[in-house]
């Protein structure tokens, strides 16, 4: 593929594949590779044995290397790459797959070593990747209070549950508490099999999921067995006063307005606290309103209270996520 005319200045990169399988990163007959040719037609992208040559304008040659940098980060973990993962990563760069029009200057997909908050258990950089993540962890950074608000997918609890473990790690608090409602409308949890922990795990598995990425199997049992790390249904926070702890009130649209309040004023001494709602999947009755959707007016202009919204160009996950969340906002519109 010849670069097209480009004011731009070209610039060229060189990237070896260590460690892995070329064919894992350049896909059968070079499937991933013609996907990236694709996606930015203004560079030359050639592959000889583990070494791959970028040439091309300065901020795709960027882009590419962001994305090839994942690419190899997901194939030392799983062995294999798909081409959707290859597309979804295109999409985390602002450049959909097949666009073949010049473009100009796109972020990249991570801007710098200042975006990384932790690192998991096994050296993995946790990073935020997209600008409402970012925006997650600057408003956390200058509020004790903030509402993290999107779609599926933005990666709401995952970067909040690793902002609390890198506030646990550097001791700015002795204990992170993850919280969110037990059941869709009303936290009846009775008629469900097994004791209390039973009852509630499955609610709270995306919590769990998280934490497992960021801390080693043994420590985590440790922590949680020292509740160090709490993980409960929103119910059992009544009556509680929460003080050097980072709270994390998780899937907020199915908590009432009722609990909201009381969630909200738990809040103790050196605590801050994140709360993280989709408010276009409530559960709650009809007769009932969300409290993720009044809070928003109630609280708007309280110093040290923030309000961040993600939208689906924050989504992570597969590409057709987008999509979908594309199609049912004009559905509902």
């Amino acid at each position: 593929m010849t670069p097209i005319e480009t004011s731009q200045k070209l610039i060229e990169k060189t990237i070896f594949i260590e460690d892995l399988d070329p064919v894992v990163i350049l896909g059968f007959s070079d499937e991933h590779l013609n996907q990236l040719d694709r996606a930015f037609p203004s560079t030359k992208i050639t592959a000889r044995g583990n070494r791959i040559k970028i040439l091309g304008p300065q901020d795709e040659v960027s882009a590419i290397e962001e994305i090839m940098s994942e690419m190899i980060s997901i194939g030392r973990q799983t062995g294999h790459i798909k081409s959707q993962d290859v597309s979804t990563l295109l999409a985390l760069a602002d450049k959909t797959e097949g666009d073949s029009s010049s473009s100009p200057a796109r972020k990249p997909f991570t801007q710098d070593k200042g975006d990384v908050i932790i690192h998991t258990h096994t050296g993995e950089a946790i990073s935020a990747k997209t600008p409402g993540q970012r925006n997650i962890v600057k408003a956390s950074e200058n509020n004790d209070i903030l509402f993290a608000i999107g779609p599926a997918g933005t990666g709401k609890t995952y970067t909040s549950v690793a902002l609390a473990v890198k506030a646990l790690k550097e001791r700015k608090v002795k204990k992170i508490i993850l919280a969110r409602p037990a059941v869709e409308a009303g936290e009846n949890l009775g008629f469900l099999p097994g004791d209390l922990k039973e009852k509630v795990d499955p609610y709270l598995r995306p919590l769990y999921d998280a934490l497992e990425e960021m801390i080693e199997f043994d420590k985590l049992e440790f922590q949680l067995a020292k509740n160090t790390i709490e993980i409960a249904p929103l119910a059992y926070m009544r009556g509680r006063t929460l003080n050097n702890a980072f709270v994390i009130l998780d899937e907020a649209q199915n908590a009432t307005n009722t609990q909201m309040k009381m969630f909200l004023t738990r809040i103790g001494f050196n605590s801050r606290a994140i709360i993280t709602g989709d408010v276009t999947q409530t559960d709650l009755p009809k007769k009932q309103e969300s409290g993720l959707i009044s809070i928003q007016n109630i609280l708007k202009d309280i110093d040290g209270i923030s309000f961040v919204y993600l939208s689906q160009e924050d989504v992570v996950r597969h590409k057709l996520v987008r999509d979908i969340i594309d199609a049912y906002e004009k559905f509902e519109k």
